[in-house]
């Protein structure tokens, strides 16, 4: 891809870092946008010493000026509308025909209006969530769930791959998002029946390597167990997907759930149990941490 091809990423979290890293060294012309200038000067320190040549911009219409595709990677829906859709949002700063790539998790809704809100500008949106972690956002094994036109994933596509495994057109705007709570309520349902198992195993004295050996070659077999039964055996949660995000998601899920007048008693139980490690303190802690408000047994 050319380096004439301008990008601009707003938020540096341990998502958009790593993803804009991957951009400037696939070649495109990259300018970098976060909230928070601390962070901003962490990540300038880390590329400079790779050798990445990223620009940094102080506002985000310094940001969007002139880029040919935004990317956005936030927090929430509230986030994602400050850096977008109010005053002084990218949106006031887009040429018409540039493409908006939203890579944040926030309600059906929210990707819904962003959409409507390009359209009235003249600018293509898709809606594109991301799975895989800090790790798969540092590897460029992130996959990716994608709502929008046909003609603007076609323009996001060559964007999005040097940071992605997968990418998936969903549907139409809004689809990419769904997914995505499709994705948290499935998280949520395994780990909630891991933690009971191994707290089975544990309860019973059995020796949890082989446990895991056992059990993992088999349709019990996870990407949960495969990379959270060993941290989750030694209480190991200081890092990962934290639950402050996982019930932010989770709330999602079950609010556009309702919307559709469907039941979500699985998910809405997990969410809850989640509220539980909250309340002791895990708020930060990996979404693994489940397991925490179990007790061991004798």
């Amino acid at each position: 891809m050319s380096t004439q091809f301008k990008v601009a990423f707003i938020g540096l979290g341990v998502m958009g870092g790593p993803m804009t890293g991957h951009l400037a060294q696939a070649g495109f012309d990259v300018t970098a946008y976060n909230r928070s200038p601390q962070r901003a000067a962490k990540w300038r320190e880390m590329w400079e010493a790779e050798g990445l040549a990223i620009a940094f911009a102080d506002t985000l219409a310094e940001a969007a000026r002139g880029a040919d595709v935004v990317c956005t990677c936030v927090g929430n829906d509230e986030d994602l509308a400050s850096v977008t859709t109010q005053a002084n949002g990218v949106l006031e700063a887009m040429g018409e025909g540039a493409l908006l790539i939203d890579h944040t998790t926030t309600s059906a809704d929210m990707a819904r209006t962003l959409g409507k809100a390009c359209a009235d500008k003249g600018i293509a949106f898709v809606d594109a969530p991301v799975s895989g972690g800090q790790a798969g956002a540092e590897n460029g094994q992130l996959a990716i769930m994608c709502g929008g036109l046909d003609e603007a994933m076609e323009r996001a596509r060559p964007v999005m791959e040097p940071y992605a495994k997968a990418i998936v057109h969903v549907g139409p705007i809004g689809a990419g998002q769904t997914a995505k709570m499709a994705n948290q309520m499935c998280i949520a349902g395994v780990l909630g029946g891991l933690s009971e198992a191994i707290r089975l195993a544990q309860g019973a004295g059995l020796d949890l390597d082989k446990t895991y050996e056992a059990i993992s070659g088999g349709a019990a077999q996870s990407w949960q167990m495969d990379n959270r039964w060993a941290t989750m055996t030694r209480d190991e949660f200081e890092f990962g997907f934290a639950i402050d995000w996982m019930r932010k998601d989770l709330g999602y899920a079950l609010e556009e759930a309702g919307r559709l007048g469907l039941s979500s008693p699985i998910t809405a139980l997990v969410d809850q149990f989640y509220a539980e490690v909250q309340a002791a303190g895990g708020n930060r802690y990996d979404t693994s941490a489940l397991i925490t408000r179990l007790p061991k047994g004798s």
